[in-house]
């Protein structure tokens, strides 16, 4: 009998290879042309940052400040909306290069891609129910480098059914199932973990005379053993920013220049089990936050 864990991740990787090439042939110009885009370059900075097996001798947190910069893209074309965003996050020397005591902060980039196609576009029907404005589906991919002493080497594929809440501005609500491997150090080829499904939730509501809501929420089931042999635990993440539109207040350009602050709550980060001998798991961060749009 074939491995469970092979079995679906021969049907993500196929119903994903159907999406893609239903996607392939709509990739005329006039499918792909956008209706609008949204392209910002942003900056936030926290100093309570945690990060998984990287406490204080005792066993206690670690706060670690992070500058973290990114570019962020999204778009809206005939069949659905593209989301792109690319984090360049910068620790202080709390979070050191290679996990050595002494050398500058460690850098990550983490890039998150994603592709929503509309249910009502695709079929030229409406499918507005109660709350519901439209339906869909959601795939994409997640990919990371880091170089502390882990080193992560992140590689995800996601793909799953989606929900559009009909609200000002927009909120999705997605089940995707979640197909990870990484290559740390210390292990001699890439890890696979189990297909493990997540329910995830985005919005941006704007609210208010220049005020938006913007963020995301994901529960993401254990992903099974760890590459090094130990259980992995649920995940809780959310992120959430209220930001305002600093331009338009000023007389200035409107939908232009947005300051703010931003939280993000994280238990079981990454799927590491929070214990006394491993605090960091769960981080709960405070953050400002600038954003130039264009």
């Amino acid at each position: 009998m074939a491995n469970p864990a092979q079995h679906w991740r021969a049907r993500i990787g196929g119903t994903l290879g159907i999406v893609l090439g239903a996607g392939l042939v709509m990739s005329s110009p006039s499918a792909m042309a956008a209706d609008w885009s949204d392209t910002a370059l942003s900056w936030r900075y926290g100093t309570d940052f945690n990060e998984p097996f990287d406490d204080n001798a005792d066993g206690s947190k670690k706060d670690i400040a992070k500058n973290i910069f990114a570019i962020t893209h999204a778009d809206g074309y005939a069949y659905g909306t593209n989301f792109l965003n690319v984090d360049l996050l910068l620790s202080n020397s709390a979070d050191p290069g290679g996990g050595i005591a002494g050398n500058p902060g460690a850098q990550e980039v983490y890039i998150v891609y994603r592709n929503t196609l509309d249910a009502g576009k695709i079929f030229g029907q409406t499918y507005q129910y109660g709350p519901i404005r439209d339906w869909g589906a959601t795939f994409g991919f997640d990919a990371n480098s880091k170089n502390d002493a882990y080193a992560s080497k992140k590689r995800m594929l996601v793909l799953g059914p989606t929900l559009m809440v009909d609200v000002p501005g927009f909120w999705n609500v997605s089940v995707l199932l979640f197909d990870e491997s990484n290559a740390p150090n210390g292990i001699p080829s890439r890890y696979t973990y189990r297909v493990h499904p997540a329910l995830d939730t985005n919005w941006g509501i704007p609210f208010g005379n220049g005020f938006i809501f913007k963020g995301y929420f994901q529960y993401i089931a254990s992903k099974g053993t760890n590459e090094f042999g130990g259980p992995t635990s649920p995940e809780t993440h959310f992120d959430g920013e209220v930001m305002y539109d600093v331009g338009a207040a000023l007389n200035g350009p409107k939908k232009t220049f947005f300051a703010g602050f931003e939280y993000e709550y994280w238990k079981n980060k990454f799927g590491n089990p929070t214990n006394s001998s491993d605090e960091g798991a769960t981080a709960s961060t405070p953050m400002v936050r600038l954003e130039y749009h264009f």
